[in-house]
């Protein structure tokens, strides 16, 4: 192992780091590393460490993947699975967005998958999947380290592994808002908060990520980007969604794409990046028996155009091609014509949009095509109308719930600390009369609709739940500073008081001398 480098000043997050034990940083950043190859006689076998992500490591056998793929995949973290770091971490957490906090009950799989011919080998192709599990939402972040760590690792074999771990195991542990500094493999990733973000140059960086969890919106939905608007209302409304799409590393996009449409609000049902008929939950999410559960799923394998039929929204994405050319104006299809999974892209559902359509956006990012704008810059515009449009939704919400709040003059020393008035939907619903979205949204429809679907959503849910924790904590918090505060005294007789330092002191003198020292030993008369 290198030595290590020397210790930063401690101050914020550094005082807890000096406690962590070896490993404990790689555990901050990763859960494990999977090495994952194909076995003629098995199939898919892991190499390095035993987990249940075999099968989500490999593209299925239609995609047709030659050469390097990155995608994602996400799974079920096991019941009897607690970390010894879970303080720490739920510390280095709290002040996270939400689209950056760490899973409490999933795991992220990033994969790099390599497949390319080998006359030496009986099936005459090499197929090796490189795969880092974690807790962590960082898929821009991930994907870059895959891209240093892969190639080399293809190359080299598990001693390369192993240096890399020991480099990772240096880092700083995961603070969102910080600049890091993460040396890997000969090669140094400054992670920046935010995109803006100005700092002095440095020679000995490689690599600049302005941003760790974002992907290219606007390459996603073109084949779709129609439809954007219904696409955000099904995602916010925490609709049962499959993305059909040719490749894992298309759907796993996709998906990451449609969750991410409703920030800064947190997506609060499942999601699956990328799904196989395989994974443990394929019985459960294609039953018939009962209606379709609040999930994104992102499947390739053509079985899931008919298992799936029954579900109420399809997405039907094709290759994900440079968008170079304005896209056809599609119109939303029929379930009943999504047969195959070669049908043509598009959304097939029978949802009606409560909001009217936006037909300036559209008009645009089909603008910016045709003037060949960078695809960054539609990105930004894109992932900007969904942060607006959003915002405008939630804070009607939010303000609605700060009313909810007890007045500070109500918190007493003396009393328990007062508690939240419960949240009534008909008295929020009178609240948008006159503050509602369309004070800072130009959208017209049926508002109204969208609050009671949205009410009963598990993502109204997740955020209210969210948001009543915080209040909660604000009211101990200002209840405690209360007592901290008062400086008068409890009315206690004098006689009272007396016997109660004589019970004190009783108790005292008959423990130990030691603990007596401890409990700093009264004087004896």
């Amino acid at each position: 192992a290198l030595p290590r480098p020397p210790a930063e000043q401690p101050e914020g997050p550094a005082v807890t780091e000096a406690f962590l034990l070896p490993w404990d940083r790689f555990s901050s950043w990763l859960h494990c590393i999977c090495v994952v190859g194909f076995d003629l006689e098995l199939g898919q076998a892991v190499e390095v460490k035993t987990t249940r992500i075999c099968y989500l490591s490999f593209p299925d056998s239609n995609s047709g993947c030659l050469g390097d793929t990155q995608f994602c995949f996400r799974f079920r973290q096991g019941s009897n699975r607690k970390s010894s770091l879970g303080c720490f971490l739920e510390n280095t957490d709290r002040d996270a967005p939400p689209c950056l906090k760490r899973e409490q009950g999933h795991y992220y799989g990033y994969v790099y998958f390599r497949q390319v011919r080998d006359k030496s080998l009986k099936r005459g192709y090499f197929q090796k999947s490189l795969v880092l599990i974690s807790k962590l939402p960082y898929v821009t972040f991930f994907h870059s380290l895959l891209k240093i760590m892969a190639p080399e690792y293809f190359e080299k074999q598990e001693p390369c592994l192993e240096a890399a771990c020991n480099d990772i195991d240096r880092w700083p542990t995961p603070h969102p808002g910080r600049v890091l500094t993460l040396p890997i493999m000969g090669v140094v990733i400054k992670v920046v908060p935010y995109k803006d973000f100005c700092f002095q140059g440095d020679s000995l960086v490689s690599i600049i990520l302005p941003t760790i969890h974002e992907v290219d919106l606007f390459r996603c939905f073109y084949p779709v980007f129609f439809h954007i608007q219904m696409l955000w209302e099904l995602v916010l409304l925490g609709e049962a969604l499959v993305v059909m799409a040719p490749s894992p590393a298309e759907s796993s996009e996709t998906v990451l794409a449609l969750v991410s449409c409703v920030s800064p609000l947190r997506y609060c049902s499942d999601f699956r990046p990328y799904f196989t008929i395989h994974d443990s939950e394929f019985k459960e999410y294609t039953t018939r028996t009962q209606a379709p559960p609040s999930v994104i799923l992102g499947v390739t394998n053509p079985f899931f155009a008919k298992t799936l039929q029954h579900w109420p929204h399809i997405i039907r994405i094709g290759d994900m091609k440079q968008a170079g050319e304005v896209a056809k104006q599609m119109k939303v299809k029929k379930l009943k014509n999504l047969k195959t999974l070669d049908s043509k892209p598009g959304v097939y559902t029978a949802y009606k949009p409560y909001l009217s359509k936006d037909e300036e956006i559209i008009k645009q990012l089909q603008k910016g095509v045709q003037q060949k704008r960078p695809s960054a810059a539609q990105n930004a515009i894109l992932r900007r109308y969904f942060l607006e449009l959003t915002q405008s939704f939630i804070i009607p919400l939010e303000r609605y719930v700060a009313s909810l709040m007890p007045l500070q003059k109500s918190i007493s020393p003396w009393k328990s600390p007062p508690q939240l008035r419960p949240f009534v939907q008909p008295d929020f619903m009178k609240t948008l009369e006159k503050a509602g979205p369309q004070l800072t949204s130009r959208l017209k429809g049926d508002w109204i609709g969208l609050y009671r679907h949205f009410l009963k959503s598990p993502n109204f849910d997740g955020w209210f739940r969210s948001r009543k924790r915080e209040m909660t904590q604000k009211l101990e918090a200002l209840h405690l500073e209360a007592l901290c505060e008062e400086r008068e005294q409890l009315p206690v007789r004098p006689g009272t008081l007396s016997k109660l330092r004589a019970h004190i002191q009783a108790v005292i003198l008959a423990l130990p001398e030691d603990l007596q020292g401890i409990l700093h030993k009264p004087p004896t008369s």
